[in-house]
């Protein structure tokens, strides 16, 4: 009942809190003979690492992720892989001052009314530590999905707060500390980054995600839509408010004319519908958006109650992101990553002997 696993054939399941020892994961249904290592997941796991710049959490964690199950001599054995990392900078007494009273926009309230008690050392469970091993285990099926159908994830900074950017270059997202792919703007988002942190405050973002050279096929209706499902990946990463697909809600203003993906011999003409028709992808890039919330952990000061009801006053101190959306970009490719692997095997177990006389234009 806790929901700590997603997927159907290809599953993860994960544990840990945010100041507990540490946190892991079990990874099932990873097809057998997948070239393996923990270089492989580590790549992913730098790029979510917190303290990683002025901009983002100073907590400092290595985030070494240790594989112990699943893998013999180098490779994928077909059985549960076990995966963990350990917690090496927790400093709890940072939360000593909140630990009987609740963080507006948190976790705190909810947890306390569900559970009737609550880890408030960052927030336990419901920190945003928890997606390390959301991108651990997304880096296996991102290899899997590149090795075998040459499938290529990619997410950049679409958004922070006013500032709206393009996709300029998304070779750059990774040489710069925003996941920025318009690299002219970074100055621009170190002044408002400062300024940030000045106010004592934070900010919301959007990210933009992008899946090329999906297959066709992909996705299972009726409730098993291939957007529902990734929609409810990308909505349970922490913070995250609002999810689109392809065009979202710009459909709202759009007509009919103006919203459909017109077809043509050499392929289709646009994307509004995201790569997805009827909740089945259709060879095109698979496009979502995600928008994360200011993070409720600042020094502003705001009003609140304490565990007995009573009227309170609260400062959140410590070591947290200023705008959780500048390491949110990994995230959602893994989380991208993870529902394309499992409907890749979903569809592979059904489909496997389908055959169309219809060509697959959706690749450019």
């Amino acid at each position: 009942m806790a929901g700590d696993s997603f997927g159907k054939l290809f599953t993860v399941t994960t544990f840990g809190e945010s100041h507990g020892p540490g946190l892991g994961c079990v990874v099932g249904g990873c097809p057998p003979g997948l070239a393996l290592c923990g270089a492989d997941l580590q790549k992913d796991l730098d790029r979510r690492r917190p303290g990683t710049s002025r901009h983002v959490t100073q907590r400092k964690e290595p985030d070494e992720a240790r594989i112990l199950s699943g893998v013999f001599e180098g490779v994928t054995t077909g059985t549960a892989i076990g995966l963990y990392v350990e917690n090496v900078d927790q400093r709890s007494r940072d939360y000593s001052k909140i630990m009987d009273r609740f963080r507006p926009g948190h976790a705190d309230y909810s947890y306390q009314q569900k559970y009737g008690l609550r880890d408030y050392r960052g927030g336990g469970r419901s920190s945003a530590r928890e997606t390390v091993m959301r991108v651990a285990a997304g880096a296996i099926a991102r290899k899997y999905l590149n090795e075998r159908l040459g499938t290529r994830i990619r997410g950049y900074l679409a958004q922070i707060g006013p500032i709206v950017l393009d996709a300029v270059d998304l070779d750059s997202v990774d040489s710069n500390p925003f996941f920025c792919a318009d690299p002219s703007r970074v100055e621009e988002l170190e002044a408002f980054m400062v300024q940030l942190r000045r106010d004592g405050d934070s900010v919301g973002a959007r990210i933009n995600v992008i899946a090329s050279h999906v297959p066709p096929g992909l996705g299972e209706p009726v409730f098993d839509k291939l957007g529902a499902e990734l929609a409810h990946g990308l909505m349970s990463i922490n913070a995250v408010k609002g999810v689109e697909i392809g065009d979202g809600f710009a459909v709202v203003e759009q007509r009919g004319s103006q919203h459909r993906d017109e077809l043509t011999p050499a392929g289709f003409v646009k994307n509004s519908s995201g790569g997805m028709l009827g909740g089945i992808s259709t060879g095109q890039d698979i496009l979502a958006s995600i928008a994360l919330k200011p993070t409720s952990s600042i020094q502003v000061p705001g009003r609140t109650i304490d565990i007995h009801g009573e009227a309170a006053e609260i400062v959140t101190t410590g070591r947290h992101d200023p705008c959780v959306g500048l390491r949110a970009t990994p995230i959602a490719e893994a989380m991208m990553a993870l529902t394309l692997m499992d409907h890749y095997l979903r569809h592979r177990a059904q489909n496997a002997d389908v055959v169309t006389t219809t060509p697959t234009i959706g690749f450019k």
